[in-house]
């Protein structure tokens, strides 16, 4: 009997014994059961330790990224790892074995794959699935990741960040975490007004070390003083200072053809934003906020319809509009929306103010950690560039509130097609699982689910699925998704920035 057959057995034999002696029980049978439990609980955390070492070197050694179900396994502990499992267990409604993950991972680290995003859970949901009835674990490897050797070859490409706020950081600490061989995005430099004291740099180098919301970087980040840079992780990014886009010469420090992310704010039009290209070095600009006369992207939903070879500019639109439109284009292709009213309780941002004074739109000048406050959005607008069906239908409003991160999402819907509760359940899950939007949507399966669990989900989406409500009549129903304005936001510029740059792998996700 192989290894993977034999564990099965046993795991199987352990739930039946464990069933059996907790049924009729007897001071005898406990003692037999509680030390069942705790040797299979420690071979359970041994092998979540071979799976966090399998994952690491498929990472470091081969630039194949493993995650599970969407969720992100690298520089995870064995107890993550192990609450994953039954996450992913209860969301495909089958049990995801860690010995069955193991097993899989073993097969892929035998077999020879470019660079590759796996995703560790479906291959192992599949694998029980499938009606082709595989008996040899390298066998159904093999043939479901057939397709990764016909991927192109990948050119890295030079990121600089122009600005380095609240989703500059966010993003260059993605970029740093994940530069694993960097045949990427490879962080260069960031630029940022006034100069760069040893002062400066180390208020910036801290500013990346720590963060009230998101904790602590996994990682190093020491100063360069004579070179006017951060080392990151023991790589070099250097530090610019620029009072405009056209100031920086970028071939001086060796960076040339490279994507600029502006996450300024400060320019938002064509002619604004072309003005980077004036700088020696820059090939393409993406905005982390609406745009004007450039196109408007949400990846996974319109990102193909704008070609990186002939467009030179894109905006990655705003976190709202990143959360909605996912869920939009799902019920809209599923049971068609007739109108509808978008309602967005958003974290305050640092455009309000903390105490009371003047500000250039109505309410936002008022204290944003004790107020309520009542503010507009365009996410109801800028949808429609990314579903142009939805034009005229949707209407939309803001609340500020009192929390510095989270965010939550209400869609009131009127559809054409009649559903339920367990039909826009089905038919969200369905996306969450497999297509080309798995990347968008999560699932939340827990009735319990409040703002500060969502802070750090990479998913721009997370539908609450405990949350829905439809009507009598089937045709009107209300949505929650919850979202993470800023990491969340951030995970999707990043995706979109490897498109515009030709540096996505190939994925079985």
């Amino acid at each position: 009997m192989g290894a993977f057959l034999f564990v099965k057995v046993l795991t199987k034999r352990f739930e039946f014994d464990n069933f059996a002696t907790t049924t009729k029980p007897s001071p005898m049978s406990d003692t037999s059961a509680y030390e069942k439990e705790l040797a299979f609980q420690a071979d359970r955390r041994k092998a979540t330790t071979e799976f966090i070492k399998i994952t690491s070197d498929l990472w470091y050694d081969k630039s194949i990224e493993v995650v599970l179900f969407k969720n992100q396994v690298i520089d995870k502990n064995v107890s993550d790892i192990i609450n994953l499992h039954q996450y992913a267990g209860q969301f495909v409604q089958k049990p995801i074995s860690i010995f069955d993950s193991v097993e899989i991972l073993r097969a892929i680290n035998d077999i020879p794959l470019p660079p590759s995003k796996l995703d560790i859970g479906k291959l192992t949901y599949e694998y029980h699935s499938d009606d082709k009835g595989y008996t040899d674990v390298k066998g159904f490897v093999l043939d479901k990741l057939k397709g990764a050797n016909k991927s192109e070859e990948i050119h890295p490409k030079n990121v600089v960040l122009f600005g380095f706020g609240r989703i500059g950081r966010l993003v260059a600490r993605e970029l740093m975490a994940k530069t694993g061989k960097g045949n990427q995005l490879r962080l260069r430099a960031i630029v940022t007004r006034g100069p760069v004291t040893s002062d400066i740099l180390e208020k910036r180098a801290n500013l990346l070390r720590a963060d009230s919301i998101h904790g602590k970087f996994m990682g190093t980040v020491n100063t360069d003083i004579k070179n006017k840079a951060l080392v990151i992780n023991g790589t070099t990014v250097y530090l610019l200072s620029a009072q405009g886009p056209e100031d920086p010469d970028y071939t001086k420090f060796g960076i040339s053809d490279a994507l600029l992310i502006d996450n300024t704010g400060a320019f938002r039009n064509k002619t604004q934003l072309g003005r980077h290209f004036k700088a020696k070095g820059i090939s393409r600009v993406l905005l982390t906020a609406p745009g004007k006369g450039v196109p408007n992207i949400v990846h996974g939903v319109n990102h193909t319809d704008h070609n990186p070879d002939t467009t030179k500019i894109y905006s990655a639109a705003s976190c709202t509009t990143n959360a909605i439109t996912p869920i939009l284009k799902v019920i809209d292709d599923s049971l068609g929306i007739a109108k509808g009213h978008l309602e967005t309780i958003h974290a305050y941002t640092n455009d309000q103010n903390l105490m009371d004074n003047m500000h250039g739109k109505y309410r936002r000048g008022r204290a944003a950690a004790l107020n309520m406050v009542i503010t507009e959005t365009g996410a109801g607008k800028a949808v429609t560039e990314a579903l142009p069906g939805l034009r005229g239908k949707l209407t939309s409003n803001a609340i500020r509130v009192p929390v510095p991160n989270g965010s939550l999402a209400v869609l009131n819907l009127e559809i054409k097609n009649k559903t339920s509760v367990d039909g826009v359940n089905t038919i969200l899950k369905k996306y969450a699982l497999e297509g080309d939007l798995v990347e968008q949507i999560k699932y939340s399966l827990s009735k319990e689910i409040v703002s500060t669990d969502i802070v750090g989900t990479s998913a721009p989406s997370i539908y609450d699925s405990t949350a829905t409500i439809v009507s009598a009549n089937g045709k009107n129903i209300v949505l929650y998704i919850w979202y993470d304005n800023e990491y969340g936001y951030s995970h999707q510029v990043i995706r979109l920035a490897k498109y515009i740059a030709k540096v996505r792998r190939f994925t079985y996700y």
